[in-house]
């Protein structure tokens, strides 16, 4: 039997998959880690952890259903973006990992914008540079670690240090480096304008093979950690977004996918990155050959959920614990007692910031409209529609660009709620199709290197025989009456409000 094992580096777990070339999971694995916040707009995270995880993840993995490391024919490598890594020339860490949600260089943000700004978003697919991108984390370095700075031999992202344990490589693509700021997604190469802005060789990066290549073979070193062979090649997977897409079977043109996690994104499949006039849409490149994506990305999508329950779900998380059930089941259970609507109220999710389709960080997060009337049911059935609002929005935003979307593939945690889902179809008035295997990013990582070693000769078939649709929802008629209503006083809401929130919060200055 030939397997094929997904890893997927995101922002706070690594997951890994065993899969078959049937795409069925035999086994799966999970480790979780704390991110570290040492000071205001800090997010730091030991760079070693990421590995550490990693090799309990795929031992793990095998360990569940007894596998043998033998079957393995490839190994497909994914990550969060943006985060970096500066490294000696072993590739050992030689500071933390700024993550992707570290919002430090704000100063920097503002420097690289005035130098790059009116250029960025045809060269990199950026609409608004901010302390996201990992340029300006490392001119960040630059200015607050020039030890740190001049001694780094390389500046890596998670996927590219994972794949350096992995096979010895120092070795990119662009589907992971594509919102760096540094990378041109259209001549597929470093950007030399950004590389001068922050005083970065090329060198100094890792060099750029294509998304879905053999990066290299697993070293001897890593396959005794692993208890897997030596030799079994690596592959390049890219992004979780694009990859991602890829397990959902989301790798032609106008298919339309969205990932509700922590955050919430939407990934549509574009021929061409130039596509929307505006310059609104975040443009990726697709670990799918020769195709892009459109991503927008709004950081709270899951995340307000999980902040509902920690902050009021006291009651529905003792009952899990003592029933042994998901306290998410619970809160949604709670939900189904509100109409759709919630009875007028309203939430907007901006917990940490808005940024798609407008980018305003200092956006709050806002409960609207509630009386004596209103019970817990309401609240959270409003942040479930909130999301919904928030998935529409940018929905219309890429409609903008020529992109209209007749079927939704819902992945990610919450796709496991089918009231979420049914409240989604109803708002966007669009079927809601789920997938076989929710978990898409491990996926898509497998399928990918069952392509590079040859167990399928293109991608396209591949995700004809791994790629499973489930269950589809449509649009109740009655909910999307009552939605409509409901959503134009959300897009009223959020538009009056956004000058308040820049009035009121200001705009913070890390250093």
């Amino acid at each position: 039997m030939s397997l094929l094992l997904g890893l997927d580096i995101g922002t706070t777990s690594v997951k890994a998959g065993l899969f078959n070339v049937e795409g069925h999971c035999l086994g799966s694995a999970r480790r979780d880690y704390a991110l570290r916040t040492p000071a205001v707009d800090h997010v730091e995270l030991d760079a070693e952890t990421y590995w550490d995880a990693t090799c309990r993840v795929i031992r793990e993995a095998l360990a569940s259903q007894d596998a043998r490391g033998q079957e393995i024919v490839g190994v497909g490598v994914s990550s969060q973006g943006e985060t970096v890594i500066p490294v000696d020339r072993r590739g050992n860490p030689i500071h933390p990992a700024l993550v992707w949600l570290d919002n430090r260089a704000h100063n920097e943000s503002q420097q690289l914008n005035e130098q790059l700004g009116h250029l960025a978003y045809c060269h990199t697919g950026i609409p608004e540079i901010n302390p996201t991108w990992t340029a300006c984390k490392i001119a960040w370095l630059r200015k607050n670690q020039p030890d740190i700075f001049r001694s780094a031999h390389k500046f890596l992202l998670v996927q590219d240090f994972i794949i350096h344990h992995l096979t010895g490589q120092f070795v990119t693509e662009g589907a992971i480096a594509c919102t760096t700021l540094l990378y041109d997604i259209v001549e597929h190469q470093w950007w030399p304008l950004a590389l001068e802005a922050i005083g970065v060789e090329p060198e100094r990066l890792p060099s750029i093979s294509k998304p879905g290549a053999i990066a290299g073979s697993l070293t001897s070193q890593a396959a005794e950690l692993l208890g897997l062979p030596a030799g079994i090649p690596v592959i390049l997977g890219g992004m979780d977004q694009a990859v991602g897409a890829i397990g959902a079977g989301n790798i032609l043109p106008q298919m339309v996918s969205e990932t509700t996690g922590g955050a919430l994104t939407i990934q549509v499949t574009v021929p061409r990155p130039d596509l929307d006039p505006s310059g609104r849409v975040p443009v990726y490149v697709h670990s799918a050959a020769d195709q892009y994506l459109f991503v927008p990305v709004c950081d709270t999508g899951g995340m307000a959920l999980q902040w509902f329950r920690n902050t009021f779900g006291a009651g529905e998380s003792q009952q899990a614990a003592r029933d042994g059930k998901d306290v998410y089941d619970l809160l949604t259970d709670l939900a189904e007692q509100s109409p759709s609507g919630s009875d007028g109220l309203l939430m907007l999710p901006h917990l940490t910031g808005a940024f798609s389709p407008e980018y305003n960080p200092q956006a709050r997060g806002v409960f609207y409209g509630f009386t004596l009337f209103h019970q817990k049911a309401h609240f959270t059935r409003a942040v479930l529609e909130a999301v919904a609002y928030m998935l529409r929005r940018n929905l219309e935003l890429i409609a903008q660009a020529g992109i209209k979307a007749e079927v939704l593939r819902a992945t990610g945690g919450g796709a496991a709620s089918r009231l979420w889902r049914q409240i989604k179809a109803d708002v966007c008035q669009l079927p809601v199709v789920t997938l076989r295997h929710g978990d898409t990013a491990p996926l898509g990582d497998a399928m990918l290197a069952a392509v590079a070693v040859g167990l399928f000769p293109s991608l396209g078939e591949a995700v004809d025989a791994m790629v499973s649709t489930d269950e589809q929802l449509s649009p109740i008629p009655e909910n999307v009456a009552a939605y409509e209503q409901s959503y134009q006083r959300y897009c009223q809401l959020n538009d009056a409000l956004e000058p308040l929130f820049r009035q009121h919060f200001g705009s913070p200055v890390a250093e």
